[in-house]
């Protein structure tokens, strides 16, 4: 064996509908490929990290996960940030990011903080960092978008696996590689959004998946759920403040019966962005700030944050109402009907499951 090269790897992957298991399994196949012991583990809720702290091997330690609002999965930042410090290990971050194709170019995702956060805190802990890698699987934030064509997507893995396995070789060499840096500018003037996402728009988010009358009450949602944000409450899911919208439940469901209520989020943002700071008491509030502050600038931004604050409790009551009235079969048809998720046209994102289904059987 090249004394350059690891003894071992484990790669720690969080993944809800396959596209970080993908690039995980895809650097696996080259470790095994060159004779190198590989252990691949998914984030599944809570799970211990069974590493030795002092072990005398060289070995690679490889965490993979999905990029989500320009932020690392928040589910594998909490991982990392526990994640003790093993002595003669190196580590790699590998992100997948929202792919697209347009004609026959392929269009980037952005990180954000999603590789610069985890470098930090890794590096804080006094981990070598050999490997920052982004890929750019398909997007599958469909309560945004329609999930993209099968062809397309085929397209898409093929040639994200043949830059993870250039990736893996690379790194499982003695090489390093920091493809991650070349978009820091851009990463970097995404930062605020970034931050408004983890703080506040991951919470909203989390409360717009509804279930409609096509839901049997199989549960699946709630087993599969990655970080155990689903809950059966009169028979139906309910997705707490913990939900990371990977969208596995929302793909993965039997029935096409899990939505994203838009009517509802579309009221919900509108009443308490526009409306609420558009109130008189509101406005002489905000002024009456800025004269005891002195700097209007200071005094606006405290004012957003106050807001962002005032926003959970008032987005938990809305989305407890809408769960009990959704019993209404009046008021589950206007769900499901304002849904742009419900509709045919707006596609699921499941091919990175069918894949591995494939693979399991094998």
């Amino acid at each position: 064996m090249n004394p350059m090269t690891y003894s071992s790897v484990t790669l720690y992957y969080f993944s809800g509908t396959g596209n970080a298991r993908a690039s995980a399994n895809w650097f696996a196949e080259v470790a095994k490929e060159q004779k190198i012991d590989c252990e691949v583990i998914q984030l599944y809720r809570e799970i211990e990290v069974n590493q030795p702290v002092n072990d005398q091997r060289k070995q690679l330690i490889g965490f993979f996960f999905p990029t989500h609002g320009f932020n690392a999965a928040p589910a594998m930042l909490k991982f990392i940030w526990h994640f003790p410090k093993i002595k003669n290990a190196s580590v790699i971050l590998v992100n997948t990011r929202a792919g697209m194709k347009i004609s026959k170019l392929f269009a980037p995702g952005l990180s954000g903080l999603a590789q610069i956060l985890p470098a930090i805190i890794l590096k804080a802990k006094g981990f070598k960092i050999v490997g920052m890698q982004p890929i750019d699987l398909p997007s599958n934030w469909i309560s945004l978008h329609p999930g993209l064509k099968e062809k397309v997507m085929e397209s898409i893995f093929a040639r994200c696996e043949k830059i993870t396995k250039q990736f893996a070789n690379r790194i499982l060499s003695g090489g390093t590689k920091y493809k991650a840096l070349i978009s820091l500018p851009i990463d970097l003037a995404i930062v605020p959004i970034s931050i408004g996402y983890y703080f506040f728009g991951r919470y909203f988010l989390a409360k717009t998946f509804i279930s409609t009358k096509e839901c049997n009450g199989c549960e699946i949602c709630e087993q599969q759920c990655p970080v155990g944000a689903i809950r059966m409450i009169h028979e139906r899911p309910f997705w707490s403040f913990h939900c990371e919208s990977c969208m596995k439940c929302m793909n993965n469901c039997p029935k096409r019966a899990i939505q994203t209520a838009h009517l509802y989020s579309f009221i919900l943002w509108y009443l308490l962005w526009f409306l609420i700071p558009a109130l008189g008491l509101w406005l002489a509030f905000q002024k009456k700030i800025i004269e005891i502050i002195g700097n209007e600038w200071l005094a606006t931004n405290l004012l957003t944050i106050l807001l962002f604050i005032i926003s959970l409790p008032v987005i938990a009551l809305a989305y407890r109402l809408l769960h009990y009235v959704t019993r209404w079969k009046w008021v589950d048809d206007i769900d499901k009907y304002t849904s742009l998720t419900f509709y045919s046209f707006w596609r699921r994102y499941n091919f990175g499951l069918k894949r591995f289904r494939k693979a399991d059987k094998k």
